[in-house]
């Protein structure tokens, strides 16, 4: 977990192969949907133009729908899920009929002045249009009032690991897999 910009994406690859599970990322679902011009990819270009999340019940659809998968079956990381209350009790739910619990839930912290900076870098570099200042703005005022809650509830569950965001990918990665580690007893 962490804002927009804070490393999820980045971090996520390195501490899936770490731990031999996939990454299963909300964001690279829906952009590839859009991308490819789907049903769904359609439904959600507008709205991931204007900052907003996608409406719970259809992202938990698609998480539940890719949990379900073999490969994910011995354990998996989620990238950008969940991001509401309503979607962590989806999940719980989900994670309860299959006999599964979480390990740990990582926040990845970054001020948000950098996340700002380092977002439009980003745009400039791959052409992201979902990636303006003042989408960017809106986008960490949306997380602010509907995902940072998620912390309070993961940490009062002793399931949050919160680790320093800022440094080289390498650095936070080797932050990332000390902390859960310690976490899981590895």
């Amino acid at each position: 977990m962490g804002a927009p910009g804070a490393g999820k994406g980045t971090q996520a690859v390195g501490i899936a192969t770490h731990y031999g599970v996939p990454a299963i990322s909300t964001g690279d679902m829906f952009r590839d949907n859009v991308k490819n011009g789907t049903p769904l990819g359609k439904q959600v270009d507008a709205i991931m133009k204007a900052g907003d999340f996608v409406p719970d019940e259809l992202t938990e659809q698609i998480v539940a729908d890719r949990l379900d998968q073999p490969d994910a079956q011995g354990g998996f990381l989620l990238d950008g899920f969940p991001r509401t209350m309503h979607q962590v009790d989806a999940l719980d739910d989900y994670l309860d009929k299959h006999g599964h619990s979480l390990d740990a839930v990582i926040s990845l912290d970054v001020d948000p002045e950098d996340l700002i900076a380092r977002l439009l870098k980003r745009a400039e570099l791959e052409g992201r249009a979902d990636d303006n200042e003042e989408t960017i703005r809106h986008r960490m005022e949306v997380y602010t009032s509907s995902t940072a809650p998620l912390l309070d509830a993961y940490k009062s569950r002793g399931l949050l690991v919160a680790v320093d965001g800022n440094g080289t990918v390498d650095e936070v990665g080797a932050r990332i897999a000390a902390a859960v580690d310690a976490k899981v007893g590895r």
